[in-house]
C-alpha cells in the first residue's frame, strides 16, 4: 500500500499521463490527452480524464500509436480549460509519472499556457522501477506491467489506462520495499531519493537509510 503522510492523514498522491503529438514542447509538441488517478493507501480512489483541443494537428504515426485523431481533438474542451480543470483535480497532491521528465514538461508547459504554475515535485515510477527491479529486461510501462503480472487497464498510449497502470506499479513496488527492505512508510520525498540511487546501490542506500530511521525513532 502507497502511503504518504502529512500529519496524521495518509494524503493521496496524482498519478498522471500525458498524450501529445510529439516528444517535447520545446519543439512545438502540444498535448492532446490527459489523465490523472488519486491513489491513497493501496487504492485509487478517484479519477479524471479528457481529450484536449490545443488547435494542432496530430500526425498520422501518432494518430495510429494512441488512437486519437484529429476529429476527436476538434470536439474535445480547449486544452487551456482542461488544463486548469486538471490542476484543480490534482491540487496539491505530490505528482508521480511514468517517465516523468517527459510529463513534467507537457504538465509545466500547458500548465502555464492556463496561466497556472507548479508548486509539488515529480517522482519518475520509470526511475524508481530501476532501482527497485533491476532485473526487468525493460523499464517501459508495458514491460513492467508484464514482469510485475500487474493488469493490463486499457490501450496503451491512452492517458487513463496509462496512468491506472502507473499506479498499480507505484503500488506493486512499495508493497516491494516492505517486503524486502521493511521500510515501514513509503512517502513520496522517499521515491524521490531512491529516483536518484545509483543503479544496484538500492540495498546498501536503503540499509543506511533504515539504520538512519530507526536511530530516529523516540
Amino acid at each position: 500500500m502507497f502511503r504518504h503522510k502529512k500529519g496524521d492523514v495518509m494524503e493521496a498522491v496524482a498519478v498522471i499521463d500525458f498524450e501529445t503529438t510529439g516528444l517535447s514542447p520545446d519543439h512545438g509538441a502540444r498535448a492532446t490527452e490527459i489523465a490523472a488517478v488519486l491513489v491513497r493507501d493501496g487504492i485509487v480512489v478517484d479519477r479524471y480524464q479528457s481529450l484536449m483541443n490545443a488547435g494542432v494537428r496530430i500526425p498520422p504515426f501518432i494518430e495510429d500509436l494512441t488512437g486519437i485523431s484529429n476529429a476527436m481533438v476538434r470536439k474535445a474542451p480547449p486544452a487551456a480549460e482542461v488544463m486548469r480543470a486538471a490542476a484543480d483535480f490534482v491540487g496539491e497532491h505530490p505528482l508521480v509519472a511514468h517517465n516523468a521528465a517527459f510529463d513534467s514538461k507537457f504538465w509545466d508547459a500547458e500548465l502555464g499556457r492556463a496561466r497556472r504554475s507548479r508548486r509539488q515535485g515529480f517522482a519518475c515510477s520509470m526511475l524508481v522501477a530501476r532501482r527497485v527491479f533491476p532485473q526487468a529486461p525493460s523499464h517501459k510501462l508495458g514491460a513492467l506491467i508484464e514482469f510485475a503480472k500487474l493488469p493490463v487497464a486499457g490501450r496503451y498510449h491512452r492517458a487513463l489506462a496509462d496512468a491506472e497502470m502507473a499506479a498499480s506499479l507505484l503500488i506493486r513496488m512499495e508493497d516491494e520495499l516492505h517486503r524486502r527492505y521493511q521500510v515501514v512508510e513509503v512517502t513520496h520525498d522517499l521515491l524521490r531519493e531512491i529516483q536518484s540511487v545509483q543503479k544496484n546501490q538500492l540495498d546498501r542506500w536503503l540499509e543506511r537509510f533504515q539504520r538512519k530511521s530507526t536511530a530516529a525513532r523516540p
